[in-house]
């Protein structure tokens, strides 16, 4: 798959595979677990939790709507529960969408690049789950392979330290899922 192809069949492919690799690591999650630190610099568990709730509901505001909101999702009692159930209607509106523009902020964006960039920070954070809930789960090799091909073509300097950290050295012999997590400085 190249970057930013323009079938919505692909962009609803690779987001269902995010999205199950995600759903794996929900299942990590205890109470006693959300105070955790995890590879997001400044959260833990309970403010990344957060964090994706309020993206899911984001991508798929994009996808019902045709534009995103820069105003933050509600709390909720239960987060995990919450993303559980907003992936669910993410991949369902997007399976059966046909928006092609989304406007974001004051840009619009091709929506396949929207759905692409929700795909790979629904991955890695689903990595970021696992880890902080101290579970060797990496993101599966072709699913990470093709998240670093769109990771290389839209994250730029700009995103750092932002959005993302420096990338970090891999150790030898690094698969897709180890240089992925490396160039977003995990």
């Amino acid at each position: 798959m190249t970057p930013f192809a323009e079938s919505p069949s692909v962009e609803a492919g690779l987001l269902e595979r995010a999205i199950g690799y995600t759903l794996g690591s929900l299942r990590l999650v205890t109470p006693a677990a959300m105070a955790r630190p995890t590879p997001c610099r400044e959260w833990d568990l309970s403010a990344l939790l957060r964090h994706m709730d309020d993206s899911l509901a984001a991508l798929h505001e994009a996808v019902e709507g045709g534009f995103v909101s820069l105003e933050a999702a509600q709390p909720v009692d239960d987060p995990v529960l919450s993303l559980r159930n907003r992936a669910c209607r993410l991949l369902g509106a997007w399976t059966n969408g046909s928006r092609r523009v989304v406007s974001v902020a004051d840009r619009m964006l091709a929506s396949v690049v929207v759905g692409q960039a929700g795909a790979l920070e629904i991955a890695v954070h689903g990595w970021d789950v696992a880890s902080a809930c101290g579970a060797d789960r990496p993101i599966p090799a072709a699913l990470a392979e093709e998240l670093l091909r769109l990771a290389l073509a839209i994250v730029t300097e700009d995103d750092r330290p932002g959005r993302f950290g420096p990338p970090v050295a891999v150790r030898a012999p690094g698969g897709p899922a180890e240089l992925l997590l490396a160039f977003l400085g995990r």
